[in-house]
């Protein structure tokens, strides 16, 4: 059985590999302002896990023809401050004013999840979920911010952060899973896997010899 991930990030590969799954990965392309924007006031687990289901569908045909047993599974991450929903802000103007917002702040990083299984050019089994982590922001200096912006890392990750990189440097402490505010839930994806009949430990890849 394949493993497909439908993301493109490098952070989310990260997990699964260091987990112990070795996954194909497909860029769904999905336009995500798009999909948002054709929400009707929606909840904040429904914008994700919305989100979520429209890159899984996004790849589904092509994964379905090219594997003949598969489990796709796509992911999307925001962050939830204020009463607003925020992701990448693809602008480094619209980071230092995130960072502003956010500096010594709660948020709370919400990321979908999707697992869908094919069998045969079949979806046989779908399920959905949204993981929620609490993140406590530092407070850093505005010299610290525009350095860190000038790296680039937060103008591709959703709330313009990171836990795993040098955004790590920037967040006092979380409550709840880690791995989600990494982009993809250990816990919630083998509670998932478990809905559409698969066991995680079944997906596990031997270590490389030495």
């Amino acid at each position: 059985m394949q493993f497909v991930l439908a993301s493109q990030s490098p952070a989310r590969l990260a997990v699964l590999r260091a987990a112990g799954v070795e996954p194909t990965v497909r860029v769904s392309g999905v336009d995500e302002d798009a999909v948002a924007a054709a929400l009707t006031d929606p909840a904040p687990e429904q914008l994700v896990t919305a989100l979520a289901e429209a890159k899984a569908q996004a790849v589904l045909t092509d994964v379905a023809t090219e594997f003949p047993e598969a489990l796709v599974v796509a992911c999307d991450s925001m962050l939830h401050i204020d009463g607003e929903m925020v992701g990448k802000p693809q602008s480094a103007e619209v980071a230092r004013q995130r960072w502003r917002r956010m500096a010594g702040r709660t948020g709370h990083l919400l990321t979908g999840h999707v697992v869908v299984r094919t069998s045969d050019g079949e979806v046989v089994a779908t399920a959905s979920g949204t993981e929620t982590t609490t993140v406590h922001f530092a407070d850093p200096t505005p010299a610290e911010v525009d350095a860190y912006v000038a790296t680039g890392e937060p103008l591709h990750v959703a709330g313009s952060f990171t836990l795993d990189g040098l955004g790590g440097w920037f967040v006092r402490g979380i409550e709840g899973d880690p791995s989600s505010v990494v982009g993809i839930s250990l816990p919630l994806t083998r509670r998932l896997l478990g809905r559409v009949g698969v066991s995680v430990t079944d997906l596990w890849q031997p270590p490389p010899s030495s």
